[in-house]
């Protein structure tokens, strides 16, 4: 596995994607944790937006982000739960090419040292459209966090070993 990295790490195009009926760019504390985190790793925030948890809305914007030639990552952030407003996975999974299924099932076997049962509530999930890869998170800054620095951001960078996503995004073209 070893040919899925690189000797020096590479920078992303990173958007993230608050979900919720409530959240504005002041109360989104998921959204700027997310923000931040991923500058701080080296990545470039390519596009930050909130909209309402609709599945039509998500799968809109994941749509235009999917198919521009400068995103190559995208984080969703609430909509995971089983709410009636939660639509998340019912509107991201359709825009699959290919599904990473460990992605949602590590991220609950992690959380549930942290919230034993309750993790079975959490439809985290990722994936991949047109070589950009999709992470959706729940609502939580604390499970943004768990997400990012137990999962994403490893996989995010070219010289994880022994493999990483980097290698699966689509190349940015200058």
């Amino acid at each position: 596995m070893g040919h899925c990295t690189q000797s020096k790490f590479t920078a992303l195009n990173i958007a993230v994607l608050t979900l919720s009926d409530t959240r504005d760019f002041e109360s989104d504390t998921s959204g700027a944790f997310l923000e931040i985190a991923l500058l701080e790793a080296g990545h470039t925030l390519a596009e930050r937006q909130i909209i309402k948890d609709d599945k039509y809305q998500i799968r809109s914007v994941l749509s235009q982000w999917i198919a521009s030639n400068d995103v190559q990552v995208i984080i969703t952030t609430g909509g995971t739960g089983f709410t009636d407003r939660d639509n998340t996975p019912e509107a991201v999974k359709t825009l699959f090419d290919r599904e990473i299924e460990g992605f949602g099932e590590l991220f609950r076997h992690i959380t549930y040292t942290e919230l034993g049962t309750s993790t079975v509530q959490s439809r985290a999930l990722g994936g991949f459209a047109n070589k950009t890869a999709i992470f959706c998170l729940p609502g939580s800054t604390g499970a943004c966090k768990t997400g990012w620095n137990k999962l994403i951001k490893e996989q995010l960078d070219a010289t994880h070993r022994p493999c990483n996503f980097v290698m699966h995004v689509k190349k940015i073209t200058e």
